[in-house]
């Protein structure tokens, strides 16, 4: 396809600007071949039209698919240019917060300028062991695949990290030591891996410095070999630098700073040791107050003094070392402010007693006057003579800067030498990795000499670089079988020949340098005259003689001559160097420049760097004579490209790894990217120029299946055939006409730049067009289901309205008919009525107007008056208003004091009112003023009633009188002619009765009066009884809300102090888990230390020790008796060997501290002493042994004797039988013969019947008991065979409890009840998730799958299957049938006894067998060996029903046997009273049989002292964990040892005890050592241990134990011993089984994991393959060799099915469970947050449906509680959040409160590494992203971003007792345990 046919409309295009460097815009219309213009739209919306170029018609490139931005690899662009490139680095970088991306080979490290979340060890153990395109882009991906190279290929490795100064070079290089220091570790203790990290502090204190660009810059290169053994840990280091920058020592520009090392000295000038120092801060002296900023922001330099004198000692610089190295930094120092007094123009002087070199002399231990004088003056020689020459101010200052700069120089290549020392390999170094931190291309407005060597240094290496992505290229190719076509690539060769060639600028400098009188400007004329015109690299400046510009790769840089000369010449004065040479006081001194006459190539003259030290002997031999004069002539730039040119040689010799350091802008402001300064350093550092290698040939490659995979859609189901290679030649050959733009290879597909992007379209296109073919068919489908249904209700609707229409126009008709005739009726009727209502209406209308206007009229009367009321009520609502408000002000002024006065007594109240008693009281008091003041009311009721009384009275009184006075007036008138005629006596009843008027008159006032103040004290009475009402109730009120409150603030305590409680609870147990893990771990790292000790005296036993000639060690337990009581002194031991394993000859330590020396010493003579006691030892068990072996040869041996002993009691039994049996059938026969008169004697009828029955009797017995043995051998061989497989049911059932039943039923049900426990939950596979998604797009699989293959492979593989079972089954019938013909010959021929014994073993063997080809046959099928279980089981309750019966027939013949002897016995004596005594001598004697009672046991077993090692051996080291657990009971070996131990306490023998345990400890751990990789033999131990540790206590005597037990346990219990000590030990012992268990499933599990969680589709085309780049991913089609999810389930079932058989605690299988599934998820989870092509919807779809089918494992196997579902929730989560939408602040919210045990950096991590796998999905914006921040700013949790998968829960071992009797225990024979026996 033709590029100009991508260029249609709405394409997207970049275009140069001059701002942004590159712009998007899109395509308003189609390209046409011939348009000088394009019409584009830019992305801020405005219309531009942008020329194309007239000569060469470039069109703009095209920008990639959004599907492609951001990808990993650069390479896997579509279009490979320079705007694609910056911009899928910029969205990296801004919107995803990822600093590493690859191009190629290339890792592109771009610097945040913020410390990231990225570099813990937690980072480091992610991607150790992965391939380098599985993993995101690190800086420790790139050193795995150096380190992996390196062991692979068995080559050497080079990382080269180039950049500018603060593109974060030092950084990428000290992380990358760091990830070898972790991984690899160091061979020895010596600690080599913090030996190299500790030696960038030093070295960036001393070499570091700020500039303009970097607080931190490197003003050195160094590269550092790091040395790995054979096994590749790493051994030691070695360290070479290139071009100090010795002029920074002197001279600093402004804002930037001398050395850190000198601003150090100066911040630690306070400490007492630096007082002799004489420092002062950094503004006093001259050398570090030139720039003008003597401090870096967010630096201590104090701090930063205590690391730099920790890493010296770390590295073994001595404590006078370094204050010799600080002595001679402050006399540089002082050196400084040195300053010189002009005599003349060509002399000066010192002035005298000048205090700066007076300290200068002190410290440097020289005289004054003679460095004061050679500092003035220096020596000519010529060829006859030599005289002193005075030198000017100027040329003094010089001399003494050169001074200074060449004691730096020296120094710094001391502390390099002595840090080489200190990291060099005391064994042979097998390979090395190099990391090179170098410069990157500098230009300056000023550009010098220093930048002229960084620069040449960059030519060289982009050289080697070019050639070696070249090479990689031609490689690829040539591995194809591609045809190769050379590709044009940038060739800098002609600009090094400018530079390094004959006649090139260095040779002309050297050649200048040499010149007596050369100068600069001679030099620059040289160089024209050379060069210029002649070189098309070299050019002239228009305005400057003094310059020259070279064109490097990168860009022109212009060059100003002076200082050249100089700074290549770096001359010193000879006379001052030997006036410090001369020191005598301080030794370091002289030492520096003797160093200098001793290196092969000095680097002291040269701002360069040193010949590496694995060149020459770390202490060389001394130089020839004129050795050192003539080495010192050499040149810096000679020096130079000296070491350059075996750099190069270094780096040819080893595989490059590049990283490649980008500094996003020149103001260190983080994740802040300019594209002007990025895009200068891409063209710079290569970057763009592999890209342009890439594209100029076939960028893009897929292998045929990822091709396959995705574009299947652009294939038709004819295109499809078997070969996939095939079918991909013939779908390219038809889609991309022009076969150039592709090529096919043996694995891959070669694609030109372009292509896949025009294949993404095309698939883009046809999925499209399904789409909307889908939607068009499905919209039709739903409208032609609308229309049908519409059609259908409108006929119907259609055929009812047409009849209904009929049905009224018929009655229509009839109507009209009737209507004509009813018509001429009506109209008169109408007419007449017409009349009537106009009538009626008119009169109507009258009446209504008129009630209208009256209406009206009121209306407006109501409305004035309403008006007026209205007025009134607002009127008053207003005062009321204004009244109520300031009532309410006044109301809250009074609440708000008194809420203030409340407070203060609420204040009060709350301290008294602690106790319920207070408010008690309270209520108390109330209570009586209430009564009180009921008291009161009812007296003043009282007072008011006696007032009424008196007023009655009065009434009374005043009624009377009126009577009276009535009475009276009656009798005047009655009187009155007798009142006339006493005139006088009327006159004074006048007087009397105005005097009673008068009276009455004031009795009614009074009267009046009383009543007055009765309503007055009724109405007061009145009041004050409302007012107490209110009191009352307002204290009601009261003291319901304190009693309210104390309710609450009780409730309140309560809650508070159960919430408390739980929290308490709740951190007591997470502490006491984590007291536990601490214990664990420190139980961990004890073992550790152990075996390292043991491993370590083992080797020290073979160097040391000298063996006797035929000595020969006997069996000892000192040393395991040791181990374990002696913790401490072990742990000391394990301290101390770092010690032992550096000692070392004292020459080869130069500089040895004297206290180390002592303490080396003091620990030498400690092992001296204690070899020697292990001598005296060993003398002594030797002795011992000599005297053993000599009284076993007087004695016979005692195994002889126990076996001659045993085979005489077996003869000896066998005779005893033999003899019973005889006189058994001689009484009978004796019987037979007498006679006797009585009915039951000898011969008679009844006598005989009783003799036929008893011979009857005797044979049933003899076959019954043959029988009985047959059977209980086929029971035990049954119950040793069957073991539980797959559940947790108690196998003691099978092995004793059915001994104990009596009867069927009981037999019955225990069947049932182990059928039912056996019986596995059903499987709801409706329920995988809450909404039944997963189901369904299962259940849509499943068949789809079975359509496609089960009518294929299943007849197939089934007639296989069954064919090879028969042909199996028909072969193993053959061997059965002879096996079983040759037994039954041999058994032929055996007598009759031992033909039961050899059926018996016969039947056992075939039982076995059975079992174990079963148990093989259905190993992965559960359900099948499920069912043969059953049927074994089945089998088992027959022949236990069989054997009840025998039994029961055998009790019933015994007791019919003790009935005949007992007649028979009366029949003897009765005959025996008849016989006389010579017939009883006589007559021969006739046994009888007695029988034997079987002996009980005490579930003990004995063994001698001398067979405790053959114990050992036997029971725990050389045991097959396999047979154990198929054949024997679980916990057999822990069921033997405790039943030794009970011996041991029962013949109360400590000793033996001690020595048992021990020997049982130590012999496990032995195993385990030897064996700890097994899982087996790790879970069988396991399981051992923890029985055995639980026998400990269930036997322990202690009561809490024992309640478990039944009585005939109780009497098992230990009696003598105490062993809670030992039970610490062994739970520790399982607490390092435990964890040793843990590593060795994650060591199973890991490779699994990843493949099977992530990487496998388990739901097949969910996921689609999106295209790589040159670091390929892993496939995520399941080959043969990768796991999947059913190769972890499967291990799983293997783990559990293990566990189980070896019978261990239910509880610690879910533990082990827990802690598995926790693995699985840690894993799984860190990988999804390490690889962003993971994190795409389809990948979370599919881990959501992997852990679906984890869950429904657990239900399978009864673990749902064990919190193995727990451990996945993060998981879980994550792939939520795949799934989720992420637009909204909704699903912001959701995705907050659904992510809650995920941390905010894994919530934000995955969220800004979503991927869209197709167009189709949307990426998660950046404002979304800040929004979850923002949401979650406040929640407290770790910064940490992975989880910690080597983190190991804290074990527990409940106490699970045993319900096995110990007494019914057999010891199998296969054990090897003859020598124990049975008590």
């Amino acid at each position: 396809m033709a590029a100009s046919e991508l260029y249609t409309k709405y394409a997207r295009v970049w275009i140069p600007d001059p701002e942004e460097v590159w712009k998007s815009a899109e395509l308003l219309k189609d390209y046409k071949p011939g348009d000088k213009v394009l019409q584009l739209r830019l992305e801020e919306g405005k219309d531009l039209e942008y020329s194309l170029d007239p000569k060469t018609k470039e069109l703009p490139p095209l920008r990639n698919p959004d599907i492609l931005v951001g990808e990993n690899d650069l390479t896997a662009l579509s279009y490979l240019h320079e705007p694609a490139v910056l911009h899928n680095l910029k969205v990296r970088f801004i919107d995803s917060k990822l600093i590493y991306t690859y191009c190629g080979i290339v890792l592109v490290a771009i610097n945040p300028y913020e410390q990231l979340p990225i570099y813990g060890e937690d980072i480091i153990n992610a991607y150790s062991g992965q391939n380098m395109g599985d993993m995101d882009p690190h800086i420790f991906a790139v050193a795995e695949e150096a380190y992996k190279q390196m062991a692979r290929d068995e080559r050497n490795q080079s990382i080269i990290v180039s950049g500018e100064s603060g593109a974060g070079k030092t950084v990428s290089a000290k992380y990358a030591m760091r990830y070898f220091a972790t991984v690899s570790g160091s061979a020895s203790e010596a600690n080599v891996e913090e030996k190299v990290l500790a030696s960038n502090p030093i070295m960036e204190s001393i070499g570091n410095a700020k500039t303009t660009r970097n607080d931190n810059s490197s003003r050195f290169g160094k590269y550092i070999e790091i040395g790995f053994d054979k096994r590749y840990r790493i051994i030691g280091a070695n360290m070479r630098t290139y071009l100090l920058e010795k002029s920074r020592v002197v001279f600093q520009a402004e804002e930037e700073r001398n050395y850190h090392i000198f601003y150090q000295l100066c911040a630690s000038a306070a400490l007492p040791e630096f007082k002799t120092l004489r420092l002062e801060n950094a503004n006093y002296f001259h050398y570090t107050k030139q720039g003008g900023s003597p401090v870096i922001d967010g630096v201590d330099d104090a701090k930063e003094m205590v690391n730099t004198r920790q890493a010296c000692t770390l590295l073994g610089i001595s404590d006078s070392y370094q204050m010799g190295i600080f002595r001679i930094l402050a006399g540089i120092l002082h050196l400084g402010n040195v300053e010189f007094a002009s005599r003349d123009s060509d002399s000066c002087t010192v002035p005298p007693k000048h205090e700066p070199l007076t300290i200068f002399c002190d410290l440097m231990g020289v005289e004054y006057e003679e460095m004061a004088h050679w500092l003035c003056h220096r020596k000519l020689a010529t060829a006859t003579e030599t005289y002193i020459k005075p030198i000017s101010k100027l040329h003094a200052i010089n001399a003494r800067d050169a001074l200074a700069k060449h004691i730096y120089a020296n120094l710094f290549n001391w502390i390099v030498d002595h840090v080489n020392k200190a990291l060099h390999a005391t064994v042979k170094q097998h390979s090395f990795i190099g990391v090179l931190d170098i410069y990157g291309f500098e230009t300056f407005e000023i550009n010098s000499f220093e930048q002229f060597c960084i620069n040449y240094a960059n030519e060289k290496l982009q050289q080697q670089f070019n050639m070696h992505v070249f090479k990689l290229e031609q490689e690829e190719y040539m591995k194809e079988q591609i045809p190769w076509t050379l590709i044009d690539f940038y060739d800098n060769q002609p600009c090094i020949n400018l530079i390094e060639a004959k006649m090139g600028v260095l040779d002309l400098l050297d050649e200048e340098c040499k010149m007596p009188k050369g100068s600069d400007d001679s030099w620059a004329q040289k160089l024209y005259n050379t060069h210029l015109n002649k070189c098309a690299l070299f050019e002239k400046p228009r305005m400057s003689n003094k310059a020259f510009i070279i064109k490097h790769f990168a860009d022109k840089v212009e060059y100003q001559c002076e200082g050249f000369l100089e700074k290549n010449k770096d001359t010193v004065y000879e006379e001052q160097i030997r006036v410090l040479k001369s020191s005598k006081k301080f030794k370091l001194l002289p030492e520096l420049f003797q160093d200098e006459e001793k290196v092969l190539s000095p680097t002291s003259a040269a701002p360069s760097g040193r010949v590496p030290l694995s060149r020459m002997p770390v202490k060389p031999a001394k130089a020839r004579p004129g050795q050192a004069s003539k080495e010192h002539k050499k040149t810096v730039g000679h020096q130079f490209r000296n070491s350059l040119h075996l750099l190069m040689e270094t780096l040819n010799a080893t595989t490059p790894h590049y990283v490649r350091c980008i500094k996003p802008n020149d103001f260190k402001f983080p994740f802040t990217f300019d594209e002007k300064r990025a895009v200068q350093q891409l063209r710079a550092c290569g970057v763009l120029e592999t890209i342009r290698i890439s594209a100029a040939g076939f960028p893009s490659r897929w292998t045929y299946q990822e091709f396959f995979s995705r574009y299947r859609v652009l294939m038709k189901q004819r295109d499809v055939l078997g070969d996939r290679k095939q079918t991909c030649k013939n779908v390219l050959e038809k889609l991309i006409q022009d076969k150039d733009k592709y090529q096919f290879g043996k694995t891959k597909i070669f694609f030109r730049a372009g292509q896949v992007a025009y294949l993404e379209k095309i698939r883009a296109d046809k999925l499209r067009a399904a789409c909307i073919r889908i939607q068009k068919t499905i919209r039709g489908w739903l409208m032609r289901k609308k229309y049908m249904r519409m059609r259908k209700a409108a006929i119907t609707i259609q055929r009812h309205v047409r009849g209904y229409q009929a049905r009224c126009y018929a009655k229509f008709l009839r109507r009209t008919r009737a209507a004509i005739t009813i018509q001429k009726f009506q109209r008169m009727y109408v007419v007449r009525k017409r009349y009537q209502c106009m009538r009626d209406a008119t009169i109507a209308l009258q009446a209504l107007l008129r009630g209208y206007m009256v209406r009206n009229k009121y209306q407006m009367m109501l409305r004035e008056h309403k008006s007026v009321v209205i007025q009134k009520h607002v009127r008053g609502w207003l005062a009321r208003r204004r009244y109520r408000r300031t009532l309410r002000a006044i109301v809250y002024l009074q609440c708000c004091y008194r809420r203030m006065m409340a407070k203060r007594e609420l204040k009060k109240l709350k301290i008294e009112a602690r106790s319920v008693e207070r408010y008690k009281k309270l209520h108390i008091g109330l209570e009586n003023k209430i009564m009180q003041l009921q008291r009161k009311i009812d007296e003043q009721n009282k007072e008011y009633k006696s007032l009424l009384e008196k007023m009655n009275n009065l009434e009374i009184t005043y009624s009377t009188e009126t009577e009276k006075l009535r009475s009276d007036v009656e009798r005047l008138r009655m009187s009155e002619e007798e009142a006339k005629n006493a005139t006088n006596r009327v006159l004074s009843l006048q007087e009397e009765i105005a005097k009673l008027r008068k009276e009455l008159h004031q009795t009614q006032s009074e009267k009046k009066s009383i009543e007055e103040r009765a309503d007055k004290y009724k109405h007061e009475t009145e009041q004050l009884v409302s007012e107490l009402k209110e009191q009352n109730s307002l204290l009601k009120t009261e003291k319901e809300e304190l009693n309210r409150r104390i309710h609450d603030q009780a409730r309140e305590i309560t809650e508070s102090m159960e919430k408390k409680l739980v929290e308490e609870t709740k951190q007591l147990e997470l502490d006491l888990n984590d007291e536990r893990l601490r214990y664990q771990n420190l139980l961990n790292e004890f073992s550790r230390l152990e075996e390292r000790y043991d491993d370590l005296k083992d080797e020290m036993n073979l160097m040391v020790s000298i063996p006797k000639p035929g000595h020969k060690r006997t069996d000892s337990t000192h040393s395991s008796n040791e181990s374990e009581y002696t913790f401490s002194s072990e742990i000391t031991e394990a301290e101390d060997l770092p010690l032992r394993m550096e000692q070392e000859p004292s020459e080869k330590k130069a500089a040895l501290d004297m206290s180390l020396f002592l303490k080396l010493q003091k620990r030498v003579s400690e092992l001296e002493q204690e070899k020697q006691s292990l001598q005296d030892e060993l003398d002594r068990k030797e002795e011992q042994a000599l005297r053993a072996k000599a009284k076993e040869e007087e004695r016979p041996p005692i195994r002889g004797a126990e076996l001659e002993y045993e085979s005489l009691k077996r003869q000896e039994l066998e005779s005893e039988n033999k003899k019973l049996k005889n006189e058994l059938n001689e009484l009978q026969k004796a019987l037979t013969e007498t006679r006797a008169p009585e009915v039951t004697a000898p011969g008679a009828p009844a006598y005989r019947v009783l003799l036929d029955q008893l011979t009857s009797v005797s044979e049933e017995l003899e076959v019954r008991k043959e029988e009985v043995l047959i059977l209980r051998s086929q029971l035990v061989s049954q119950k040793e065979a069957i073991q539980p497989k797959h559940t947790m049911t108690d196998a003691t059932i099978l092995l004793e409890d059915v001994q104990k039943m009596k009867d069927k039923g009981e037999i019955a049900q225990a069947y049932i009840g182990l059928k039912e426990t056996n019986r596995q939950s059903p499987q709801d596979y409706h329920m995988l998730n809450e909404d039944g998604e997963l189901w369904l797009a299962y259940e849509g699989l499943k068949q789809a799958n079975r359509l496609l293959e089960s009518q294929l492979q299943s007849q197939k593989k089934s007639h296989e299957n069954e064919l090879e079972s028969l042909r199996g089954e028909i072969q193993s019938l053959k061997e059965e049938n002879n096996r079983q013909q040759q037994l039954l010959a041999q058994n032929l021929q055996l007598p009759p006894e031992a033909r039961i014994e050899a059926s018996l073993q016969h039947e056992i063997t075939r039982l076995t067998n059975e079992n174990l080809f079963y148990e093989e046959l259905y190993a992965d099928d559960p359900k099948k060996y499920q069912l043969y279980r059953i049927s074994l089981y089945k089998r088992m309750i027959d022949l236990m029903e069989q054997l009840e019966k025998q039994d029961k027939t055998v009790r019933k013949l015994k007791k019919q046997l003790k009935l005949f002897a007992k007649k028979i016995g009366e029949l003897e004596v009765g005959q025996m009273e008849n016989i006389s005594p010579g017939q009883i001598i006589d007559e021969p004697i006739r046994p009888v049989n007695i029988p034997r009672k079987e002996k009980d046991f005490q579930g003990m077993l004995e063994y001698k002292k001398e067979d405790e090692q053959k114990l050992v051996k036997n029971l725990i080291l050389e045991l097959k964990p396999r047979g154990v657990a198929v054949n024997l009971i679980p916990g057999l070996p822990a069921y033997i040892l405790f039943m030794c131990v009970r011996h041991a306490d029962y013949l109360n023998d400590d000793q033996k005890v001690r020595s048992l345990l021990t020997s049982t400890i130590n012999g496990i751990k032995k195993v385990l050592k030897k064996r700890g990789d097994d899982f087996e033999t790790v879970s069988f131990w396991l399981s051992n241990t923890c029985r055995f540790l639980h026998c400990l206590k269930q036997y322990s005597g202690e009561e809490g134990f024992m309640k478990h037990n039944t009585p005939r346990q109780n009497e098992h219990c230990l009696t003598n011993f105490d062993l809670a000590e030992y039970r610490q030990v062994l739970s520790d012992l399982a607490i390092q089984i435990y964890q040793q268990l843990v590593r060795v499933l994650e060591n199973i599990l890991q490779p699994m994991i990843v493949s099977g969680m992530l990487e496998h589709e388990t739901i097949q085309g969910v996921s689609g393959v999106k295209p790589t780049g040159l670091r390929k991913r892993t496939s995520s089609i399941a080959d043969e060799g990768t796991y999947t999810l059913d190769s972890i389930i499967r291990q799983l079932n293997s783990f559990h099915s293990v566990m189980c058989q070896h019978g261990m605690d239910p509880e610690l299988i879910k533990q082990v469970v827990k802690q598995m599934f926790y693995i699985i998820g840690a894993v799984t989870l860190n990988n999804l947050l390490l690889r962003k092509d993971m994190c795409s919807w389809s990948k979370g779809m599919q881990i959501r449906y992997n852990v679906s089918q984890l869950e429904e494992w657990l239900r399978d196997k009864n673990l749902m509680n064990s919190g193995a579902k727990e451990t996945l929730e993060p998981l879980i989560q994550a792939a939520q959040l795949l799934q989720v939408k992420k637009k909204t602040d909704e699903d912001a919210e959701a995705i907050c409160s659904m992510c809650n045990a995920l941390t905010t950096a894994q919530i934000v991590k995955v969220l800004n590494l979503y991927t869209p796998v197709n167009e189709f999905e949307e990426r998660v914006l950046v404002s979304f992203i800040r929004t979850i921040q923002v949401r979650l700013r406040d929640r407290k949790d770790s910064p940490q971003l992975l989880m910690d998968a080597k983190h190991i829960f804290p074990v527990t071992f409940p106490f699970n007792p045993s319900s096995l009797a110990l007494e019914t225990i057999q010891i199998p024979a296969s054990l090897g345990l003859g020598f124990i026996s049975r008590v």
